[in-house]
């Protein structure tokens, strides 16, 4: 099985006055949202000179030397935000630490802001390189590109749930979301057993956008062959799922999909996720529509940042 299993939506109908284009994209997103879990959108809007500006200075950034970028080091963040080293997380319960570097960019809130003052989960100021040119404005320009971006797949998923488009309205309100640089070293001639560049997991949040070069390495669990199939690049696209508050918040109608990066390239390899969380304090209870007659929730309602919480605690505890 190949990567040809993944759809590719065009979602430009989402921007349409039209309802009827606007659903069509909803029909697609639900067939994807429940098969898969996983696809490719076109038709996003971003300009590509952008996505290019983010890679290379993703690049730049992790080619300085190792003092300059420990300067940034997340342990120094309230809230976790800038370098991550290599070996830092464990995706995969039992794995080795994952091969890869990783930088962390979240919403830029003072430090003196009520909410962290409050210290609300992974609210807070940025930390950023020095001395690295339009580093900063080009990691924020993209930033608000893609937080735009998901703020209108959510509302397509709205539609696609046979809910208002404006149901998500309150989640989207002063949403959190993290956009993550990351650099994958070629996996080494005698790895540890398991090793791999990402473990094996899903996301924690709402809904993943993901940049990737053209070195491949991301695999996705298909639960029908019980099989790893490829997710290659698509020019243009990017790759989207689904994560676990979707999930959640659908009675699992919605999948979130287990997936990992494997980079045997033979060279580097970057890629830059952006993970669209959501207001924290939104209450997630199970959407009606995603209940059949006599079934029932199989989570108790919480909280976006409750939700998060948990996840964190499962990866870093």
């Amino acid at each position: 099985m190949n990567s040809s299993t993944l759809p590719i939506i065009d979602i430009s109908g989402l921007r349409s006055p039209d309802p009827v284009d606007q659903h069509l994209v909803a029909e697609q997103l639900r067939q994807a949202c429940e098969q898969r879990g996983f696809f490719y959108i076109t038709g996003h809007g971003i300009d590509p000179a952008l996505i290019q500006s983010v890679f290379s200075a993703s690049q730049l950034f992790f080619d300085l030397p190792m003092i300059e970028k420990l300067a940034v080091d997340k342990k120094h963040s309230v809230c976790n935000r800038g370098y991550e080293p290599l070996k830092a997380q464990t995706l995969e319960v039992g794995a080795p630490p994952d091969l890869k570097e990783s930088f962390y960019v979240g919403t830029e809130v003072a430090a003196n802001d009520p909410r962290v003052l409050a210290k609300r989960f992974n609210t807070g100021p940025n930390q950023w390189p020095e001395n690295m040119g339009d580093f900063r404005g080009v990691m924020q320009s993209y930033y608000q590109a893609a937080y735009d971006l998901g703020a209108t797949l959510v509302r397509g998923l709205a539609l696609s749930l046979s809910v208002p488009i404006s149901h998500f309205d309150g989640y989207l309100k002063e949403a959190a979301a993290t956009l993550r640089l990351l650099h994958y070293p070629p996996q080494p001639a005698n790895p540890e057993a398991g090793e791999k560049g990402c473990g094996e997991h899903t996301d924690f949040g709402g809904v993943t956008l993901l940049l990737q070069d053209d070195a491949g390495g991301l695999q996705v669990w298909d639960k029908v062959s019980r099989s790893w199939i490829d997710a290659p690049p698509v020019p243009g696209a990017f790759t989207v799922n689904i994560g676990d508050l979707f999930a959640r918040w659908t009675n699992d109608r919605y999948v979130s999909t287990l997936h990992r990066v494997i980079n045997v390239s033979g060279r580097e390899r970057y890629s830059v996720p952006f993970f669209f969380t959501g207001n924290p304090l939104h209450k997630v209870e199970c959407i009606p529509t995603c209940l059949n007659e006599g079934e029932q929730p199989k989570y108790p309602a919480t909280t976006v940042e409750q939700h998060q919480i948990e996840c964190y605690r499962r990866t870093y505890g």
